[in-house]
């Protein structure tokens, strides 16, 4: 999985991030799912566990981060079709609230929405506000909560929350 991440990213920076977020146990669960075209890993994609604090019930959450795809395999859909696969895992196992900070463009073709709006804050200051997204997988969690996500040790950096 870690060479897809350096595939698509051209550098370490996010392979190690995986890597830092397996063997992290405030990351736990997590769920990590692998595209295959033949034998060859194209695509991977990753849910960690994290909290949303300040909110006046428990919560279950996860982070999408990151989403990787070699880049000869981009623009076939292969992205898309794992976070439909991870989101609806999560969902049969009770995570509530998936959040996101990616490409205003892309992640709201896949059912997620600004959520600073929402009252939903992200772990670090974002630029833009818009690129932190969230997608409820349970109706009536989104306008009854609100709080900050605090993320797993291993992604609870700065430099992790740059769009």
């Amino acid at each position: 999985m870690l060479s897809v991440e350096r595939q698509a990213f051209g550098e370490d920076d996010v392979a190690n991030l995986v890597r830092d977020l397996v063997s992290d146990a405030t990351a736990m669960p997590l769920l990590s799912l692998l595209a295959w075209d033949g034998e060859r890993p194209v695509g991977h994609i990753m849910f960690t566990a994290a909290r949303l604090e300040g909110a006046p019930r428990d919560v279950s959450v996860s982070i999408l981060a990151p989403l990787a795809v070699v880049p000869d395999a981009q623009r076939r859909g292969i992205g898309g079709r794992l976070i439909e696969r991870g989101i609806q895992r999560l969902g049969e196992s009770g995570v509530e609230l998936v959040f996101v900070l990616g490409h205003p463009r892309y992640y709201p073709r896949h059912g997620f929405e600004p959520a600073s709006r929402l009252g939903l804050a992200a772990p670090y200051p974002i630029s833009p506000d818009k690129a932190w997204m969230v997608r409820a997988l349970r109706s009536g969690v989104i306008g009854r909560v609100q709080g900050t996500v605090a993320c797993a040790d291993a992604m609870d950096r700065p430099e992790h929350w740059r769009e």
